[in-house]
């Protein structure tokens, strides 16, 4: 059902999450940069800092926050992006910790590290590496975009240093990265053998599984059908409590948005475990996810949980 701007301001307020009124949807809006309280606005899972594919767009950390603001986001994790396949210019593990350092209040950091590199050759030498960005203030690892099989033995040590460290892993799945096969069962291999590390999913092939029926070819992309039943997503949240959902990019938007009626029952049924973001990348970057919660109604409590609640538990922020 769609909502009206005051209905879904209403909404946002009865979620803790202020008075969060229809700026989103004019370029005049956006110009506005309201003070957020703490408290009040949303935590997105998914941000970077940095260059990703072209060098004229460039994020700066205070291009972020001034996005943050427009946007009522109080605060963002900020992911590395560690691999040759992840981007044509890698976003370094320390820049989050230094754009963190800077502003604690407002950016978590996560840390990460390609499984080919030499020094990641052991379990115990990826433990080291780990723990001393978590001592530097590291709340998680990803983002893990690795063009491996997402099992390969290489992947397999990184999951085991991070479940040994006890951070989670926010992981990118298609076939070119993370690649899987149509039910997950790579993924649902490293979730069975690392019970104890908290696994959150994200990306085309991660996102395409909330339906059944795939193909390897639509693993990779953004089905625009109906959702089918027999959906690798509920089933593995189902049976694996440590799985969950980062609904960023154009890949979370377009799993909800395909199907209106199946998403807001699959965010009501998955409540604890769907996480808020973005992706947001690159100055000017449009980003779905506002639009999308706008069309959709949802209780108050379930909205505050996907919004902000779910991140505070899981990155332990309080």
């Amino acid at each position: 059902m769609n909502l009206s701007r005051r209905e879904f301001s209403k909404s946002l307020a009865l979620a803790g999450l202020g008075c969060v009124t229809g700026q989103w949807a004019t370029k005049k809006a956006l110009a506005a940069e309201p003070k957020i309280e703490a408290g009040t606005g949303f935590i997105d899972m998914h941000t970077h800092i940095g260059t990703y594919t072209d060098p004229k767009k460039n994020l700066s950390v205070e291009g972020l926050l001034k996005w943050m603001d427009q946007f009522q986001v109080e605060k963002s994790v900020v992911l590395p992006l560690t691999s040759p396949e992840s981007t044509m210019y890698l976003q370094t593990t320390e820049s989050a910790l230094a754009a963190a350092k800077a502003y604690p209040d407002r950016l978590i950091p996560f840390c990460s590290v390609d499984p080919r590199t030499t020094h990641a050759g052991s379990v115990k030498s990826l433990v080291n590496m780990l723990q001393r960005w978590v001592d530097q203030g590291a709340k998680g690892f990803g983002e893990h975009k690795v063009g491996l099989n997402f099992d390969d033995p290489l992947m397999m040590r990184v999951y085991e240093a991070c479940q040994e460290v006890g951070i989670p892993l926010l992981f990118h799945i298609d076939n070119i990265r993370g690649k899987d096969v149509p039910g997950l069962k790579r993924l649902e291999n490293a979730l069975k053998t690392f019970p104890e590390l908290n696994f959150i999913g994200h990306g085309p092939g991660w996102w395409a599984s909330i339906s059944g029926g795939l193909t390897q070819q639509e693993l990779g992309g953004y089905p625009k059908s109906k959702v089918k039943p027999g959906g690798a997503i509920d089933d593995l949240m189902s049976r694996y409590p440590n799985l969950y959902g980062d609904l960023s990019a154009g890949s979370g938007a377009n799993s909800i948005s395909r199907d209106l009626e199946f998403g807001t029952k699959f965010l009501i049924r998955r409540q604890d475990r769907i996480l808020f973001g973005t992706d947001y990348l690159a100055p000017g970057q449009h980003v779905p996810q506002f639009e999308l919660f706008q069309k959709i109604e949802l209780p108050a409590d379930v909205r505050s949980k996907i919004y902000r609640e779910n991140a505070i538990k899981l990155l332990k922020l309080t």
